[in-house]
């Protein structure tokens, strides 16, 4: 279900965040579309916390710390990277008015940014919403090979780490498939998000940020929650 929007300019981050406590997010047609428009998928994209799926290959490289791992040093720069034309994505959704919004709500610290780096270059990263015990993912970008994906496996250790329920991951592809990501109806979307709303909220920042968390810790944490 979409809903587009004329008035762009009335949607302020904390309207982006009620939207999100009630299952919908804003997308938009090309980056050059200064409109949005309100989506709530039949089907939601999940990832399961304790269902959450590393291939032994990929593990080597988290444990190798080939990347170097780092939380909301590089914001603005991660969403650039999102929206930036890459092989099989000639266009994104991620228009300017996308751009400010997360920006304020990053500001609110309820938006952040996971960045994977090599020889102090940003080569990968992702972005997402939280709220309550729910994150929102919301894009993800790589220049280097396996670089997003490490950003991943990190983002879902601060996850269990900080106490979070439910990883939305909006849609679901074959590559997120890979990490056990599944599709569930919009009624038991809502319902697994109403209650990750409820109660005490997570906290993201429970694993420290002022210097990064090695793989090997990364990878412990998803273990005891498997």
């Amino acid at each position: 279900m979409t809903s587009r929007d004329s008035a762009a300019s009335e949607i302020t981050p904390d309207v982006l965040l009620r939207a999100y406590a009630c299952g919908i997010f804003p997308m938009a047609e090309s980056a050059d579309d200064p409109t949005l428009f309100w989506v709530e998928p039949e089907m939601r994209g999940v990832i399961p916390l304790d269902g959450f799926r590393i291939t032994s290959r990929l593990a080597r490289t988290v444990r190798s710390d080939a990347f170097t791992v780092t939380v909301n040093t590089a914001f603005k720069a991660v969403i650039a990277g999102c929206a930036a034309p890459a092989e099989g994505r000639e266009d994104t959704w991620i228009n300017n008015r996308i751009r400010q919004l997360y920006v304020g709500l990053h500001q609110l610290g309820h938006c952040h940014s996971v960045e994977a780096w090599q020889d102090g270059e940003l080569v990968g990263g992702l972005y997402g919403v939280s709220l309550g015990r729910a994150f929102f993912g919301e894009s993800m970008f790589h220049t280097a090979r396996d670089a997003s994906k490490v950003a991943l496996v990190h983002l879902v250790a601060r996850l269990i780490a900080g106490g979070f329920d439910l990883l939305d991951t909006q849609y679901v592809t074959e590559h997120l498939r890979t990490f056990g990501a599944l599709e569930i109806p919009r009624r038991r979307y809502r319902a697994l998000l109403d209650q990750a709303i409820a109660g005490a909220p997570a906290d993201f920042l429970k694993l420290p940020t002022d210097q990064p968390i090695k793989g090997t810790e990364a990878l412990a944490i998803i273990a005891e929650r498997a």
